[in-house]
């Protein structure tokens, strides 16, 4: 089990929405009251280049990614799902909900899966939803509270993870109070770009320190570079 930051000590918002410029404040002043913070492993693909399959299903260590996920994340964040089409039941010794993508909206990628999530938190009365993609399985144990720090500074309290200059665009946190405009975005939009929704909003940057946290699985090349880095570090 991954040992990382505790949800518990993030603080109450309240007068959060007053580092907010006034005449940006619409979407802040909505979300001061009791802070909920779900989380959603975005775990849509198929690991083509890894011969096939769910990538989430895939072992590191003897550990599936998905699972690996959920171990770094839940200590972060008030409730975690999981973002995944198809058969839910695959996916049932992890014990979280699986939340497909919406019916009505056709699949856009990602920003389904947040979509997605955003709905079901709330469902829950939940004001935040952060977002971790399934094959990036050192992603930090201080993501939750460095993004929501990072939020402060934008006007629709929406952040997303960078390193060194690089924009990592599936780690986010999605205020739900964005829930409609994302659906609209959705319905709409040509191409469903997670930055160019996140630029749209303002989004704030929350910057951390090692580009390492961020690399994603893609090839069985780098799946090979992941164990020997377990290794490494036990």
């Amino acid at each position: 089990m991954v040992s990382c930051w505790s949800r518990q000590a993030l603080p109450h918002p309240e007068g959060a929405a007053q580092a907010v410029p006034a005449r940006d404040r619409s979407v802040a002043q909505e979300q001061v009251g009791p802070l909920r913070i779900f989380g959603v492993i975005l775990a849509g693909g198929t690991g083509r280049r890894m011969g096939g399959g769910d990538k989430a299903l895939m072992g590191l260590g003897g550990i599936p990614l998905v699972q690996r996920a959920k171990e770094r994340l839940a200590p972060q964040v008030d409730a975690v799902a999981l973002s995944a089409n198809g058969g839910a039941d695959r996916f049932d010794f992890l014990g979280l909900p699986v939340l497909g993508d919406d019916p009505v909206i056709t699949s856009r990628g990602p920003l389904s899966g947040v979509l997605a999530a955003l709905e079901w938190a709330g469902a829950s009365r939940a004001t935040h939803v952060v977002s971790v993609a399934v094959d990036t399985p050192f992603f930090p144990c201080d993501l939750v509270p460095q993004l929501y720090l990072a939020a402060e500074g934008s006007p629709s309290r929406l952040a997303i993870a960078r390193s060194a200059g690089r924009d990592h665009p599936t780690f986010g946190l999605w205020p739900v109070a964005l829930l409609a405009d994302l659906r609209t975005y959705l319905a709409q939009a040509s191409s469903a770009r997670v930055l160019d929704f996140a630029d749209q909003h303002r989004a704030a940057r929350a910057d951390f320190p090692d580009p390492m946290m961020f690399t994603n699985l893609n090839t069985l090349q780098d799946l090979a570079e992941a164990e020997s880095r377990l290794i490494g570090r036990g």
